[in-house]
């Protein structure tokens, strides 16, 4: 019935996207009346829009005459017009949805109207790349269509000035990398001076490959680290005391095979005794588990793993004074490698050499909510419809599939099973050879970049013999039945090597630049390309060549060799590289056009419908099958004994494969499991960082505020007050008798704090006296010091000494609250045990370490500007930054060599590329570097203008 009925009245996907083609039809009616405009009247039409969206008109009201001046301007500057669809998936982006559009429909020119349009009120847009390749070709091919319509357009990757990174995000239009974006966006604050500041609000983001960044990229999160205080100590007295603690076997739980260990309940007692005996605990804490000693619970059970599950000589051994970890399945030494966490430094304290000092986290945010920053986020990719309820979930996104332009004729054949890799590998070889030999191009996907390395090896080797006769055995001449069921052996084979070694190229996501005119080559009749699935991404594989990218190569390699090239010789040359793409296609297509050849089954199907959907652009002929094997990591977990029971059961030969409808049904199944799993994994973590981005949030926010204002005073003396009514409150409780005060203890604090020497036992000691009267003499007597201060050391000077105060100390309030969260989320889970949602006490605690960061921070902020004495000189130096972002497939820091990704800028981190020193004023270059800079900002020249030379 629901079969019937969606026939009948279309998918609401269908409807959806019916609606967006009506609204394609007026901006193909308005195309012959911007037709007939000038270069220069087209492009004034910008100016036009622009002054309708400042007197009030919206966005949507103007879309169908932007739309169709974009496409006017793409026709005349790109030699390209979007077609209806290209315009119904702009629409999508325009309303923060997510177009779904098959690989070679133009994605790129997709979101050029809807990324115009966003641009005119001024406020930015942003274009999301998976990689700085991509960012630079996008920019600077479709930045032409931008800058012929009176846009800016910026390009941010790494190796940039911060003053190249301000003007890249002040333009209308800016590409880059979601790292990029995103570390921008980190240290921007932690930056203490809002001229230092990058980024702009976030308005508008368009994201390429939006399932690989937003759901692949997402599984690891963006940090900024760097080095914390020396904290040996710490752990040299945790190990002592671990040490003493474990010669009794009934202070803890080991369990070797899942190399976990835990203190049972005699162990936390006697360590709590221990801590509390020694004067470790956190002020007024009572208990080893009280939030504010989180960080004591942590590096105790790394002490108690380091000197229970690492033994010397087997997990690391000790070279030249250091630890050196060892590989567990290779034996070799891992030289460099660090375990995270203090578990390194706890080793290092086991074995009593010297303890490194480990990395903290100064700021760090998830994909995910960097990119819920924007007011509007939108995105495209060929494969986003499995993950459409993650998208709608986390991102409030909709997919929308977007119908192809012409007619999909790509085959996809059934999966072929085999018992073992070694069978599966031959009939793969088997079939390159029988493509290449056919003139078929091939396209290999693999799941890793070592399974690409073993394939290589494999076809490098491989011989291909074709059978040239076959005559029985004298032995089986007369029995038939007996012959056919010893198969092969009971025939004389007689065959000819047809090839031996097969070329081919390999791409493994590193060389982006590299990669993309090899895959642009990836259609010449009978070329062989292994990739894993991030290879080449961004670039399409044209059947007989692509010519745009034959043109660049050709251009750089005469441009290389010093060669001025006329008009005329690239004519020339297009010209040429057109007859024989148009000749190589011939051939491609008569061969059966693209062949894409699965090596394994994903567990997701979006990745391997991104490798299927690399064949059959633009109604290209195209086919596509998977090689499967009951070894394969996906049908081994979920069914590979049974799999293999069955092949024997009916008796599948060796090399033989089983393929069957119900086989795709089950693996297909077998990936929605692992895909579920995997996204409630997502979710739950995502739930955890949620509660940590409100208050980076409410911090950063805070921070700006700060910044922004030229007089805290108001808020400095709001702190003094809440600090004296703490001490008051703290010391003297509202509801207890005289002689219970604490006057000893609140005068001490009063002395530390507040920088006061006052008769505090002698008011206490007045007749009928009130702890509200002693406030007010203690906050009286506060006022009157902070005034006297401020007359010593000047209006002016002691504005700029509690701004940086403040900023200086909530950063430091921040960081050691993400150590403190770090920690209390390694230790939450335990509270499952005792039947208690982990998630909620997560929360409940770290609200409570929240309001002990404010008020830490009122308490610092006010005895640093009561008691501090001050000497002024140049601000410090910001710490050496170490950003990292893991990539999820293979656990590598992707930001340690970013120059693999950028060939042209080969500075890394924040050794930003500099300008020249002619860019300079006249003179300026002769400023020493601790000089004050002659533009007169009062800053060191090294901090101010010499930082940019």
């Amino acid at each position: 019935m629901l079969g019937f009925a969606k026939k009948l009245f279309g998918s609401s996907n269908d409807r959806k996207v019916k609606a967006f083609q009506e609204h394609a039809q007026r901006i193909n009616a308005l195309e012959p009346k911007f037709a007939a405009l000038s270069d220069d009247e087209l492009r004034m039409m910008t100016d036009a829009f622009r002054d309708r969206v400042a007197n009030g008109e919206t966005l949507d009201k103007i879309l169908p005459e932007a739309f169709a001046v974009v496409r006017e301007a793409s026709k005349r500057v790109l030699g390209q017009r979007q077609y209806d669809v290209q315009l119904a998936g702009g629409m999508i982006l325009h309303e923060g949805g997510i177009a779904e559009m098959r690989t070679g429909e133009g994605k790129t020119l997709v979101a050029v109207a809807p990324v115009y349009l966003n641009a005119l009120p001024g406020k930015g847009v942003h274009v999301i790349t998976v990689n700085d390749y991509l960012a630079r070709r996008d920019a600077e091919t479709m930045g032409k269509v931008y800058r012929f319509l009176g846009l800016e357009v910026g390009v941010i990757v790494n190796g940039l000035s911060q003053g190249q990174r301000q003007a890249a995000y002040a333009a209308d239009v800016t590409y880059g990398t979601n790292n990029e974006f995103g570390f921008d966006y980190l240290r921007d604050n932690l930056v203490y001076d809002r001229r230092e500041m990058v980024q702009r609000p976030h308005n508008f983001a368009i994201v390429d490959e939006v399932d690989s960044i937003l759901i692949d990229e997402a599984r690891t999160p963006l940090i900024i680290s760097g080095p914390t205080e020396d904290r040996s100590d710490l752990y040299k007295i945790l190990d002592g005391l671990v040490k003493e603690l474990i010669k009794d076997k009934d202070t803890f739980e080991l369990d070797e095979k899942q190399k976990q260990v835990l203190l049972t309940e005699l162990g936390s007692e006697r360590m709590e005794e221990a801590l509390e005996s020694g004067g470790h605990f956190a002020a007024d804490t009572t208990g080893l588990y009280d939030a504010a000693n989180i960080s004591l619970v942590h590096h105790t059970n790394q002490a108690l793993r380091a000197n229970t599950l690492y033994q010397r000589d087997k997990d690391y051994i000790i070279k030249g004074g250091e630890i050196v970890l060892i590989d567990e399945f290779t034996g070799r030494m891992m030289t460099g490698r660090r375990l995270s966490e203090g578990l390194h430094q706890a080793i290092e304290a086991k074995e009593d050499v010297k303890i490194q000092p480990e990395n903290q986290t100064l700021a760090s945010v998830t994909i995910q909510n960097y990119f819920r920053l924007y007011q509007k986020l939108s995105g495209m990719t060929g494969t986003a419809a499995t993950e459409a309820q993650e998208f709608g979930d986390i991102y409030k996104m909709d997919v929308l599939e977007v119908p192809t332009n012409r007619p999909i004729q790509r085959k996809d054949y059934d999966d072929e099973v085999y018992r073992t890799h070694a069978e599966k590998n031959q009939a793969i070889a088997k079939q390159i050879a029988e493509c290449h030999l056919a003139g078929q191009p091939i396209l290999v996907g693999t799941v890793s970049i070592e399974r690409s390395e073993q394939l290589s090896d494999l076809l490098s080797k491989f011989e291909y013999k074709v059978e040239v006769s076959r005559k029985l055995k004298p032995q089986y001449e007369g029995k038939a039945k007996e012959a056919e069921k010893i198969g092969d052996a009971a025939y004389d084979i007689q065959y000819e090597t047809k090839l031996r070694g097969i070329p081919h190229s390999v791409l493994n996501a590193r060389q982006h630049e590299q990669e993309a005119y090899i895959v642009a080559d990836a259609g010449l009749p009978g070329v062989v390309t292994i990739a894993t699935n991030m290879a080449g991404r961004g670039t399409d594989i044209q059947l007989g060549g692509n010519l745009e990218m034959k043109m660049q190569k050709w251009l750089l390699e005469q441009r290389n060799m010093a060669v001025e090239v006329t008009p005329e010789m690239e004519k020339a040359q297009e010209a040429q590289y057109k007859a024989d793409i148009a000749v190589q296609r011939e051939i491609a297509l008569a061969a059966g056009g693209l062949f894409v050849l699965g090596t394994e089954r994903h567990e997701s199907r979006r990745i391997d419908n991104q490798l299927r959907g690399r064949t059959g652009r633009q109604g290209d002929p195209g086919t596509s099958k998977f090689y499967l094997s009951c070894e394969d990591d996906l049908l081994r977990i979920f069914a590979g004994d049974r799999l293999d029971s069955i092949m024997k059961t009916f008796g599948v030969a060796e090399g033989e494969a089983i393929t069957h409808p119900w086989l795709n049904r089950a693996i297909e199944t077998a990936q929605k499991r692992v895909e579920t799993r995997n996204y409630d994994i997502r979710k739950n973590l995502l739930k955890y960082d949620d509660v940590v981005n409100d208050q980076r949030k409410a911090v950063f926010e805070q921070r700006q505020e700060f910044m922004d204002s030229e007089d805290l005073s108001e808020l400095v003396g709001d702190f003094r007050r809440d600090v004296v009514s703490d001490l008051v409150e703290r010391y003297m409780p509202p509801k207890a008798y005289a002689e219970q005060w604490d006057i000893d203890g609140l005068d001490e604090k009063v002395r530390t704090t507040l920088g006061l020497e006052l008769p505090l036992h002698d008011w206490a000691a007045e007749e009928g006296v009130s702890n509200e009267e002693i406030e007010e003499r203690l906050l009286a007597a506060a006022d009157a010091r902070a005034a006297e201060r401020l007359e010593q050391i000047g209006a002016d000077q002691t504005r700029g000494l509690e701004k940086q105060f403040m900023l200086q100390m909530i950063d430091m309030q921040w960081r050691e609250h993400l150590v403190h969260l770090d920690h209390l989320r390694g230790v939450i889970g335990l509270r499952g045990y005792g039947q208690r949602d982990p998630l909620n006490e997560y929360k409940t605690e770290a609200f409570a370490l929240f309001e002990n960061l404010l008020y830490d921070l009122r308490h610092n902020v006010t005895r640093w500007l009561m008691t501090v004495e001050f000497r002024f000189q140049a601000p410090p130096e910001m710490p050496e930054f170490q950003e990292i972002h893991l990539n999820p497939g293979t656990g590598e820091n992707e930001m340690v060599n970013p120059a693999a990704q950028n060939p042209e800028g080969q500075l890394i981190g924040d050794d930003r590329s500099k300008l020249p020193v002619e860019a300079l004023p006249p003179g300026w270059e002769m400023t020493g570097r601790n000089s004050p800079c002659p533009c007169g900002s009062g800053r060191k020249f090294k901090h101010c203008h010499g930082a940019l030379v």
